[in-house]
């Protein structure tokens, strides 16, 4: 029989796992997991995934969570200074973990990381080698330090988690569809030229560890580029998925609404509520490729 302990130990587990990952949620686990329920067009139909199996569904939010978890500790192992000043709910600052135990538990994530992808194929278990060869460079290489390799770092690790996912999710967990590899391929171009959107509400820590992104090397630059490549990506993407008009015209109007946010309302609180508006529009630009896939996918019944 289990004790009350038992629990109480198991809830704080999870209260620090949680705490870890908790400000990548939106950004990172609901936009990710998008891409690998779309390459089936019969998503829009069942409300559900490519999925041979919709139990399916559980199975591409932990490995991408797990993955996720594995980057962020050994994030913040590196930079605790940073999360002190930014985000002090995190566990390392808030007490919940000493900085010896989390620098214990980035090293055993890698192993965990890797035997779970294991389990489902060779090409997720190279997906996860790449991932975790990547989350070494970014972090322990210091290519978070400027906003070119930082940029293209995430950007790249940013897709891995999308290709994972994917595979996951897939009745072939060796193959990825034509219209997923293409959807991938976009996001890594996408986010390589907007993740800066979610450096503006960092920029103190940034500047207090001596990180060099684009907001604080060219600020007045990173505002612009930000206003007028969102509404340039939206376009683009509508004419790629072949949006109707009305879909694109709400699309491209909200992204321009965000866009001159970033560059009318500035500061730390301003540019948190900015950022959460970038990511909607992130998740927004996932759900493009369903949408080809529903009207004019191979399968659909608006095709023939």
């Amino acid at each position: 029989m289990t004790t009350p302990a038992y629990w109480q130990t198991i809830g704080r587990c999870v209260q620090v796992a949680y705490r870890f990952t908790q400000s990548d949620i939106v950004t990172t686990i609901i936009p990710t997991v998008i891409i690998p329920l779309f390459p089936d067009p019969t998503f829009f139909a069942i409300a559900a995934a490519p999925l041979c199996d919709l139990k399916r569904i559980p199975h591409v939010i932990f490995w991408v969570w797990m993955h996720l978890l594995q980057f962020d500790v050994a994030n913040q192992v590196v930079d605790p200074e940073e999360d002190g000043r930014n985000k002090s709910f995190r566990p390392i600052p808030a007490g919940l973990i000493t900085l010896r135990d989390a620098t214990i538990l980035r090293w055993v994530l890698i192993p965990t990381c890797l035997l779970l992808s294991a389990m489902y194929s060779t090409h997720v278990f190279s997906v996860s080698v790449v991932l975790s060869s990547l989350v070494i460079w970014y972090n322990e290489f210091r290519a978070h330090e400027h906003w070119p390799s930082k940029n293209v770092m995430t950007a790249v690790g940013y897709s891995s988690f999308e290709l994972g996912g994917t595979l996951v999710a897939g009745c072939n967990r060796s193959h990825l569809e034509p219209v997923a590899m293409i959807a991938v391929a976009l996001s890594v171009v996408i986010f390589a030229t907007t993740l800066h959107c979610q450096d503006f509400k960092d920029e103190e820590g940034d500047r207090l560890i001596g990180r060099k992104t684009l907001p604080i090397v060219f600020p007045a630059l990173a505002r612009i580029s930000v206003m007028v490549g969102l509404p340039l990506w939206s376009i683009c993407l509508t004419c790629i998925w072949k949006i109707d008009v009305i879909c694109s015209v709400a699309f491209v109007a909200y992204a321009g609404l965000v866009g001159m946010r970033f560059v009318m309302f500035q500061g730390a609180q301003a540019d948190r509520m900015s950022c959460k508006l970038y990511s909607l529009w992130f998740s927004l630009a996932h759900l493009l490729p369903g949408y080809w896939r529903y009207f004019y996918g191979p399968e659909s019944c608006f095709a023939h």
